[in-house]
């Protein structure tokens, strides 16, 4: 069975993406996040590369949410996304 997971762009990187809220990814019966960034990084290479540093793990400053949980608390990059599912992207923004 092939289903999609819901990948919500915060606002001030929709413009790295043509602009778009939300990207839907097929995952057939489940991908991983890292496997999601992946298949992103492929048609949005600058995207990824303000998600993950030069090694692969997430920038510090990015936090990952599928459904609500903090992919970290999880199994971080490894954490299996399955369809139906929403991955939110938020972005920290520093201050002074």
């Amino acid at each position: 069975m092939v289903g999609e997971v819901t990948v919500l762009v915060p606002r001030l990187l929709q413009p790295l993406v043509d602009g778009r809220e939300e990207l839907r990814l097929d995952v057939g019966v489940g991908a991983s996040v890292e496997e999601l960034l992946d298949a992103i990084g492929s048609e949005f290479p600058v995207f990824e590369r303000r998600l993950r540093d030069e090694t692969g793990n997430l920038r510090r400053y990015v936090n990952i949410y599928l459904d609500g949980e903090d992919v970290r608390r999880l199994a971080g990059l490894q954490t299996n996304a399955a369809a139906g599912q929403e991955l939110m992207v938020v972005q920290s923004v520093a201050g002074g």
